[in-house]
């Protein structure tokens, strides 16, 4: 196998996808941005409130997997053709090896450690001999495997806070993806957790998820978050969370917690005050630039 790069303009990704795949021959077409990894990168998201998510990235490249390299070159040639692709940068054709991709996807994702006694571990590994509480989770389409700092900080906070014998009433996960902080507080002795997100996958991935960790939860989109919570969690970016800050700091009732995740550290004081209206936000954790904020509303 053979992968062809191109690097387009947002405006055509669409068209030029489904050309590669319905017209010249791609096995499939992954798209990414431009510019990941630098500073430049782009962040996609849509939240109530906000304005409608981007379809997609100002500059993407395409990755396009072919059987062979005469089929990719002659999409190459077909494409390079085009009046249209004046704009569209074709890379060069790469051999793929072959690999067992199952095997490969799944050497990738080892059990990882939240706490000492506390385990995210994928359904084809045993939980090591020290995890006395484990989420087996594999990876999938929604975010939240336990591999990110942002994620490994939610689930120590829930961790190291929880009380068994004075369980928290209420939990809400706003933007649940994979729905890992809202198993892992269901673990640890939530009486009612909250799931929610934007995109129906989410939630689907978030009912099978708790469903093979023999947890209840309630999933939805976000109007399923109704009242108050004693813990309040989302896990999201920087940008959606201050545009968030006066709906997030309504769910946390009299005594509650607001924890918030996907902050870099040089965000803390701008994320910090637009909360600071509503809730006094600290830095809990820190992890490879990543921090955890976290708030406690005064009893009354």
């Amino acid at each position: 196998m053979v992968e062809l790069l191109l690097k387009t303009p947002g405006p055509w990704v669409e068209a030029l996808s489904d050309a590669l795949m319905e017209e010249l021959g791609a096995l499939s077409a992954s798209v990414e941005d431009a510019h990941a990894d630098t500073d430049a990168e782009q962040a996609l998201f849509g939240e109530p409130g906000m304005p409608a998510p981007a379809q997609g990235w100002d500059a993407s490249v395409i990755k396009a997997l072919f059987q062979d390299e005469a089929q990719a070159q002659e999409a190459a040639d077909l494409i390079r053709a085009q009046d249209w692709a004046t704009d569209i940068i074709i890379g060069p054709i790469q051999a793929v090896p072959d690999q067992d991709w199952v095997r490969l996807t799944q050497s990738q994702f080892e059990p990882v450690s939240i706490t000492p006694s506390f385990w995210v571990v994928p359904s084809w590994h045993e939980p090591p001999a020290e995890a006395k509480k484990v989420i087996r989770l594999d990876p999938g389409l929604a975010f939240g495997t336990g591999t990110h700092p942002t994620t490994r900080m939610c689930l120590r906070w829930l961790a190291t806070r929880s009380h068994a014998q004075n369980p928290w009433p209420r939990v809400l996960d706003y933007g649940c993806g994979s729905g890992i902080l809202a198993i892992g507080a269901a673990l640890f002795g939530a009486q009612e957790v909250v799931a929610v997100d934007i995109d129906p996958a989410a939630v689907t991935s978030t009912q099978d998820n708790a469903q093979a960790n023999g947890v209840v939860l309630q999933a939805g989109l976000p109007d399923a978050a109704q009242g108050t919570f004693d813990v309040v969690v989302a896990n999201i970016l920087a940008t959606p969370l201050k545009l968030l800050a006066p709906l997030l700091s309504s769910f946390v009732r009299p005594g509650g917690h607001l924890i918030l995740a996907g902050i870099l550290s040089r965000q803390a004081e701008d994320v910090q005050a637009t909360y600071a209206e509503n809730l006094k936000l600290s830095v809990s954790d820190e992890e490879d630039g990543w921090i955890l904020m976290t708030a406690r509303r005064e009893n009354v």
